[in-house]
């Protein structure tokens, strides 16, 4: 595999050359140039918040990316086995410079990467990433003399993200208890059998653990969809569960399992949270080009606009702050909730879900009956490393200009009751072909035109 340097960080596979795969080199190179951007940008004494999923690699790369840091005369406040989102809390609540997640978010086990936050706790910019990458490719590196060297402080932010949750304003955490839930969680051994059974518990749920022991052995391939969530499922109906939630390993992404066994629908996860948070917070959401439209006939139901932003949870939270909007997110079950964080926390999800579905009274399965039935489509063509993939959606974009086009991030098509996003590949010569329609049927046929429209043209 090759290591995939990009504005966001860095990412590969463990072992082999470098280059090739993310060695230690690589790490030390990255954590390093991390370390010399935030002391070009502030003042005085600086600390680096740092956590990791579960991976088997984790301690290995955390132990290089703190040490390097240190290097650099930077102190370190070492989570150890945590989350994304808890990281994200984390940084500003310790007046952090800055912090490094350690994982490849829904990547096989033998993935692994170092995902850079600013001081806010936020994703760095493209701006900012790029300078990060100049300054490693320079290798430009000022270390610290032997009595200017960092320090760590090991901290466990475990109770500290768990009552934040719990004090949100739209989460009602008797209600909840009361409620009664009985509920199945999949954590894909990984730090989400930490965190979510222990919020669970205080929410005073019953918590059949699945795949709970944070060792880095991925039982089934770690992407919370539909294909990967057989024993889930399976298991919200042998347990006579209320619902069923699943985690990617960093704890960012969260799917449901109705107590039938039938799935809510990863898009589906935002829309619901949304309905629910607009009932007391009126304002206007946010989500990617490429997430369902069933959040935008959500918010058009409570008096509110509907904004898609750019690809990437950078660019949906500038656009959430933009438009002030209280509630976003990515359709691939990524919830951010600004009272607590700009961030995919699915902490905050299932506890606003939860909320959500005792106010309803209603089963999980009736709960989803809410929400009008739309069907995705994705798919991809292979190009030639040649080939002007710009002007070929530009191509497209002038083909379709009589109908809504948006141009935002490659070219999204809307028509009457479907859509059409296509969009260049940021690491690999293809187009992704999103689709979106009433039925699965007519977004496969939507997909399949685009891909002959597309095929004609070059």
């Amino acid at each position: 595999m090759t290591l995939i340097k990009s504005i966001s960080g860095i990412r590969g596979t463990i072992g082999g050359s470098p280059g090739d795969n993310l060695t230690p080199l690589d790490v030390v190179k990255f954590s390093s140039a991390y370390g010399m951007w935030l002391r070009a940008r502030t003042q005085g004494s600086l600390k680096v918040v740092v956590g990791r999923d579960a991976r088997i690699s984790g301690a290995i790369i955390q132990g290089l990316v703190q040490t390097s840091l240190q290097s650099l005369g930077i102190d370190v406040i070492d989570l150890g086995l945590s989350t994304t989102p808890t990281v994200e809390v984390a940084v500003p609540k310790e007046n952090a410079s800055g912090g490094i997640i350690l994982t490849a978010s829904h990547n096989p086990k033998q993935w692994n990467a170092l995902k850079l936050l600013n001081e806010k706790g936020e994703f760095i910019s493209a701006e900012d990433g790029a300078e990060i990458l100049k300054i490693a490719a320079e290798e430009s590196f000022d270390y610290a003399e032997v009595d200017e060297l960092g320090g760590v402080v090991k901290k466990d932010y475990l109770n500290e993200h768990i009552n934040a949750v719990l004090n949100l304003s739209t989460v009602d955490v008797e209600l909840v208890k009361s409620s009664n839930f009985k509920v199945v969680v999949d954590a894909v051994n990984s730090t989400g059998g930490i965190y979510l059974p222990a919020l669970l518990r205080e929410m005073g749920v019953d918590v059949v653990e699945l795949y709970c022991e944070p060792n880095g052995h991925f039982p089934h391939n770690p992407e919370p969809l539909p294909e990967h969530l057989s024993d889930l499922c399976a298991k919200v109906v042998e347990t006579k569960s209320d619902l069923g939630f699943v985690v990617d390993p960093d704890v960012d992404r969260l799917a449901i399992v109705s107590e039938d066994g039938s799935l809510f629908g990863e898009e589906y996860t935002l829309v619901a949270v949304a309905d629910h948070v607009l009932k007391s917070k009126k304002g206007n959401t946010v989500s990617n080009l490429s997430s369902t439209r069933a959040l935008r006939d959500v918010s058009e139901t409570h008096g509110v606009r509907y904004y898609a932003s750019a690809v990437g949870e950078v660019n949906v939270v500038e656009k959430m702050k933009e438009v002030e909007a209280p509630i976003g997110g990515e359709g691939n079950g990524g919830i951010i909730y600004p009272e607590l964080h700009y961030g995919r926390d699915s902490l905050v999800g299932v506890a606003l879900f939860l909320t959500h579905l005792a106010q309803s009274k209603l089963t999980c399965s009736d709960l989803r009956k809410k929400y009008k039935n739309y069907y995705m489509s994705k798919n991809k063509i292979e190009l030639t490393p040649e080939l002007d993939v710009d002007s070929l959606l530009a191509s497209m974009a002038k083909k379709y200009s009589h109908e809504d086009v948006d141009c935002t991030d490659g070219v999204k098509i809307n028509f009457n009751e479907e859509w059409v996003h296509l969009r260049k590949s940021n690491t690999e010569p293809i187009i992704r072909i999103y689709t979106e329609s009433v039925s699965s049927q007519k977004a496969g046929a939507l997909a399949s035109r685009f891909i002959r429209e597309i095929g004609e043209l070059y």
